[in-house]
């Protein structure tokens, strides 16, 4: 924040990779990727490419970990080695990879009927591949599409949405530029068919008005990745159907 970025991240109304403030960039998804895994999804938004894979639920190694009345969610946000331009990123886990991975089983948490399987664990683990901003509430995407994809009983599926603000102007899913010179970004969870935010952090100076159009913009974006969410999911048992 407040650093000079390499180019203009606002021109003419138009951001460094030619969207408009409210437009989202190319939301691409696919699940049942990984076939050892009980459920699995592949979610792009533009050049920030997440792969999320389930396991469980299934028996917690340590006995004396488990809990009587639901089940331990586990999640591990990892950024691959090759994930960033630089190529160098170190494969041992961050002191921000650590705590994005527990803000992502916060943002879970309530979306999973967990009361369902009670002394197991269900063990999510995001892997980002390429990144370019907005790489945890991509991952929140994922992580719930491959939940859904492992059958896990679900409130609703989550959608993660970033909202920032470039030279004063609200825009949507930030882009590494926008991420690394931007003056805020408040990233989100929302279960949007229930009308509900699991996860809501800020970062940056806002006034009142602006949170109030970052949380509007916020859920005009997730409409969209939510229909193709569903609409994912219905494409692979169709398939499964006719075959």
């Amino acid at each position: 924040m407040g650093k000079q970025p390499p180019v203009p991240l606002l021109v003419n109304g138009r951001r460094s990779d030619g969207r408009l403030p409210n437009e989202h960039r190319p939301v691409r998804m696919e699940v049942g990727v990984i076939k050892n895994a009980e459920g699995s999804a592949l979610v792009a938004y533009g050049n920030t490419v997440i792969l999320a894979a389930v396991y469980g639920p299934r028996e917690v190694p340590q006995k004396h970990l488990e809990l009587p009345d639901k089940a331990i969610l586990r999640v591990r946000y990892h950024m691959a080695p090759f994930s960033t331009s630089e190529g160098r990123k170190s494969p041992t886990p961050s002191r921000r990879e650590i705590e994005i991975s527990k803000v992502i089983r916060t943002a879970l948490e309530p979306a999973i009927l967990l009361e369902r399987f009670p002394r197991t664990t269900i063990d999510v683990y995001i892997e980002v591949l390429q990144a370019d901003g907005s790489t945890r509430v991509t991952g929140i995407s994922a992580a719930s599409l491959a939940l859904a994809d492992a059958g896990i009983p679900m409130r609703d599926l989550l959608v993660g949405v970033s909202i920032g603000k470039v030279q004063g102007t609200i825009v949507v899913d930030l882009n590494q530029l926008e991420d690394q010179y931007g003056e805020g970004d408040m990233p989100f969870a929302i279960m949007y068919g229930r009308g509900l935010i699991t996860l809501m952090q800020a970062d940056g100076e806002w006034s009142p008005s602006e949170v109030t159009q970052a949380i509007d913009l916020a859920f005009k974006a997730a409409e969209q990745i939510y229909k193709l969410q569903k609409e994912t999911l219905k494409g692979k048992y169709v398939e499964a159907s006719t075959l």
